[in-house]
C-alpha cells in the first residue's frame, strides 16, 4: 500500500507540471507575446522559467523517487517527495513575484530531489553487496 503514497506524489508532480504549463500560456496571453517568441515580457518570461525549471526537476526527481521507493518505507520516500512539491510553490510564487527571493523554494525542491537521488543509489549498491534494506 506505501508505494500508492508514492505513485500519488509523482502524479501530483506531473499534474503541478502541467498547472504551471496552463499558469505559462495565460502569461502568454495576457502579455500579447506571440510563439515561438520566449522573451519580451517579464511576467511571461517568469512563469515561462518557472514550468522550464520544473520540467528540468522533473527528470532527476521522478526516476529518483521511484527507485527510492523500491528500497525505503513508501511513507518516507512520499515524505521526501512532499517536500518537493511544495517547494515547487514556493519557488512559483516567488519567482512570479520577486526572482530573487526563488532560492528557498528553489533548495525546498533541489534538496528533496538529492535525497532521493542518494536513498536510490544506496539501495542499488546494498542490494548488489547483498545487504538489504
Amino acid at each position: 500500500m506505501q508505494h500508492q503514497y508514492i505513485e500519488l506524489v509523482a502524479i501530483l508532480a506531473v499534474l503541478q507540471f502541467f498547472f504551471f504549463g496552463a499558469m505559462t500560456g495565460q502569461a502568454r496571453r495576457n502579455s500579447g507575446l506571440k510563439a515561438p517568441a520566449i522573451s519580451g515580457n517579464e511576467e511571461f518570461e517568469r512563469m515561462y522559467r518557472v514550468q522550464i525549471n520544473t520540467l528540468e526537476m522533473l527528470v532527476a526527481f521522478l526516476p529518483a523517487l521511484f527507485i527510492a521507493g523500491k528500497y525505503w518505507s513508501g511513507t518516507l520516500i512520499a515524505g521526501i517527495g512532499a517536500i518537493y512539491l511544495a517547494g515547487r510553490i514556493v519557488y512559483w510564487r516567488a519567482y512570479v513575484t520577486s526572482p530573487p527571493t526563488r532560492g528557498i523554494g528553489f533548495f525546498l525542491s533541489m534538496l528533496p530531489t538529492a535525497a532521493l537521488i542518494v536513498l536510490a543509489l544506496l539501495g542499488i549498491i546494498q542490494t548488489l553487496i547483498g545487504f538489504n534494506v
